[in-house]
């Protein structure tokens, strides 16, 4: 029965290699490493118990210590898009921002953007404001 929970484990990594390979998302490459230590549990004939708990540890341990050195490394090169960058930036309000009545522009680096109060509290035109966040097209500024 341990070489075919071998055969099991090492199908379940292959698996689990192939959508990492197709989606690119850094969500089942964790589990295929845990996978693999299952598989070894299989080859050293411990218990089927013993080799599920050893997939789930091992592929919450790997997710949870190596997955953000992992994003890091893979997102280093990205470009935040025109939209993203906007977080932070300061603003000028180009016409009153009211969310009741859902108007309002703001002026970000020479570009009109329309706008929401992050707090729901009116706006007046002239007034300088930070981007808290974006919603949809709109940016959210306090």
């Amino acid at each position: 029965m341990n070489i075919n929970m071998m055969i099991i484990w090492l199908v379940i990594f292959a698996v689990l290699i192939v959508v990492e390979l197709a989606t690119m998302g850094l969500t089942t490459i964790w589990f295929a490493g845990g996978a693999i230590l299952a598989c070894i549990c299989a080859a050293f004939k411990l218990p089927l118990w013993v080799q599920i708990a050893v997939f789930l540890i091992g592929s919450g341990v790997l997710l949870y210590f190596t997955r953000p050195i992992a994003v890091k490394y893979f997102n280093k090169n990205r470009t935040r898009t025109n939209i993203e960058g906007m977080i932070g930036k300061q603003a000028v309000v180009m016409t009153e921002i009211n969310n009741i009545q859902g108007v309002g522009v703001v002026k970000v680096a020479g570009v009109d953007w329309s706008a929401k109060s992050f707090n729901g509290e009116p706006i007046k035109e002239g007034s300088v404001v930070t981007v808290k966040a974006v919603e949809g097209v709109k940016l959210i500024v306090e």
